[in-house]
């Protein structure tokens, strides 16, 4: 594509403002930024713009919420540049992100549902005031100590040591997330990618607030994917006034 891509009569900075709530110095900043098409110029220097430039605005603006700006300012450059090609690249690694997220809640979904007592002892049991050992629980869970020694360099577990003998002590919260990562061990999940979940816990401060927090996940999920398919009819709108 070609430097000056301008269709239609003539628009001012501030005409492409006004109907998106900007300030004409961001209209200019997303024209040195390769969002918009460069703009055509007066014989007194000042920005001439077109409907053209209206579609680029209308497209970006969609993909951001759906994309983020960085990724949706990437996604603009490319097309304008001609790079096509790329801009789907792009899109498609949102797609997949999206994907993954989704995959994630519905992993702490089903660990969730699944945390059961095992057979035997019980993990809650072993949860005494003062905490419990790695022998009491790596039994109850019915795994290595040397497993939660590994979870623990993983940051899935974080036991205090017992000052005394030095001897790891698990609380409460340790038996949980030790409970959680076991189930979502089981479910094939790497320990790389169960340690932001965990985390995800102990943001929520423990599994009950945690509900709330994946509704509100659920939530943000479904509005990423329906802002994706926003900014797709508006890129593809400004791809075909491009020609």
């Amino acid at each position: 594509m070609g430097q000056n891509l301008q269709t239609g009569g003539r628009l001012r900075p501030v005409d492409l403002a006004r109907g998106h709530g900007l300030s004409t110095q961001a209209v200019r900043n997303y024209e040195e930024a390769g969002i918009l098409p460069a703009a055509a110029r007066t014989p007194h220097g000042y920005r001439t713009y077109t409907s053209l430039h209206a579609g680029a605005l209308r497209a970006f603006l969609a993909l951001v919420p759906g994309h983020g700006h960085q990724t949706a300012t990437s996604i603009m450059r490319a097309v304008n540049q001609g790079r096509v090609d790329e801009a789907f690249h792009l899109i498609d690694e949102s797609h997949v992100q999206l994907l993954d997220d989704r995959r994630s809640l519905q992993a702490v979904e089903t660990a969730l549902r699944d945390l059961e007592p095992e057979s035997g002892a019980d993990p809650a049991a072993v949860s005494a005031p003062g905490g419990t050992f790695i022998g009491p629980l790596a039994e109850a869970l019915g795994i290595r100590p040397a497993t939660l020694r590994k979870w623990e360099r993983a940051g899935l577990v974080r036991p205090r040591r017992d000052p005394q003998t030095g001897y790891r002590v698990y609380d409460e919260a340790d038996v949980r997330d030790a409970r959680l990562a076991h189930q979502l061990r089981r479910g094939g999940y790497l320990l790389e990618h169960i340690a932001p979940l965990i985390a995800q816990v102990r943001a929520a401060g423990g599994l009950e607030p945690l509900e709330a927090a994946l509704s509100d996940w659920h939530d943000r999920l479904s509005a990423r994917g329906r802002a994706m398919l926003t900014g797709a009819a508006e890129l593809e709108a400004y791809l075909r006034e491009c020609g």
